[in-house]
């Protein structure tokens, strides 16, 4: 009887790589509005430093510009020097009762040094997908020494673990090119 060995952990850790891949390139600015860019800037309410998303709503204007609202009109130029300061490189120009969020154009030099932060957190990803691969293969060869696997069950599990790999390197890689070509857009 074949020893009964599952990828579900390696599964959700490849899940959650891409996650976090996608969530480190969502924060990259590329000249393009988006409010995932604001997710980091937090501002001191009622003596707790809260994110400026939990503090108001945030909508798109147009490709360049952002427009949060406030619940609490007290906040619209604490907010304002918040992005001003966040190193975003943003413009905040305060109304009435908002704030519009415009973001400048990007520099070639500017989209040269984004591509590379791409790619080293590509690598990162893919760092981590390879140290998790080793480690089930050392596991499987280990079960197979302890005579709880077959030879012939060792490399089936080889081959179903490199697709699964495969498989997610290909989706890291779409990730990855879909933000180079929004960087280079």
């Amino acid at each position: 009887m074949p020893y009964d060995f599952s990828f579900s952990p390696l599964e959700k850790k490849l899940a959650e790589l891409k996650e976090w891949l996608k969530k480190e390139l969502s924060l990259l600015r590329t000249g393009r509005a988006s409010p995932a860019l604001l997710d980091n800037i937090s501002v001191n309410y009622y003596g707790t430093k809260t994110p400026i998303k939990h503090v108001g709503t945030i909508s798109t204007e147009d490709a360049r510009t952002l427009r949060f609202k406030p619940w609490d009109v007290s906040l619209v130029h604490q907010i304002e020097q918040e992005v001003r300061y966040s190193n975003l490189g943003l413009q905040a120009i305060a109304d009435k009762d908002s704030l519009r969020i415009i973001f400048p154009e990007l520099t070639q030099e500017r989209r040269n040094t984004l591509l590379k932060v791409v790619s080293e957190d590509l690598e990162h990803a893919r760092i981590s997908m390879r140290q998790a691969r080793d480690e089930y293969w050392r596991d499987i060869q280990d079960k197979e020494r302890d005579g709880k696997l077959t030879e012939d069950d060792k490399y089936s599990l080889k081959e179903d673990l490199q697709k699964l790999i495969d498989k997610t390197v290909k989706e890291m890689d779409e990730i990855a090119a879909a933000k180079e070509k929004e960087i280079q857009s």
